[in-house]
């Protein structure tokens, strides 16, 4: 799959997360092993001016701002992540109601907005909230790079198999960055 950096946007998918719920402590031990790779592609996006959004479980907040939601996530597991690569000034925060970063948000109208055809998803979790975007971004018409190494669930056998889907069925590449 060949693509246009100009018109693609990294997704990062509930990123700032307390892992406090039944099966968070896999899901955090699975996100620190991706960790670096997140980091890696949000450089690769800063490098090459590729707007990053971040789109995000509301924890019943209800509301856009990402320091509200780190606030309330923070905690000794969590922290680590977040501060590593929660989101800086230029980046786009959304909040969603439920599983994809699509349902009852404005993503699609930003996407059509700054342009964006591609998208490359990365985030948690990966058979849940990764593989509900994906099947509404393939609806969308939108082409999509998840890369495999950027994509965690509680799960690794649930993880591979939102990969498999996410590739056989919404076309999306799934390279590792």
């Amino acid at each position: 799959m060949t693509f246009s950096l100009a018109k693609t946007a990294v997704l990062f998918i509930d990123i700032i997360n307390d892992f406090k719920f039944h099966g968070g402590d896999k899901l955090l031990a699975h996100t620190k092993e991706i960790l670096p790779n997140l980091l890696k592609l949000r450089q690769f996006a800063e490098k090459h001016h590729v707007p990053i959004i971040f789109v995000n479980d509301h924890y019943g907040l209800w509301q856009s701002e990402p320091e509200l939601i780190i606030d309330y996530c923070s905690n000794e597991a969590s922290e680590p992540i977040i501060e590593a690569l929660k989101p800086k000034e230029n980046d786009f925060f959304l909040i969603k109601p439920q599983h994809s970063a699509f349902f009852q948000t404005p993503l699609h109208s930003l996407l059509t907005d700054l342009g964006k055809t591609h998208i490359i998803l990365a985030g948690i979790a990966g058979d849940i909230c990764i593989l509900f975007t994906a099947k509404d971004a393939y609806m969308y018409h939108f082409t999509m790079h998840i890369p495999k190494n950027c994509m965690a669930s509680e799960e690794k056998e649930g993880n591979d198999y939102a990969l498999y889907l996410m590739h056989s069925v919404m076309k999306a590449a799934i390279d590792p960055i």
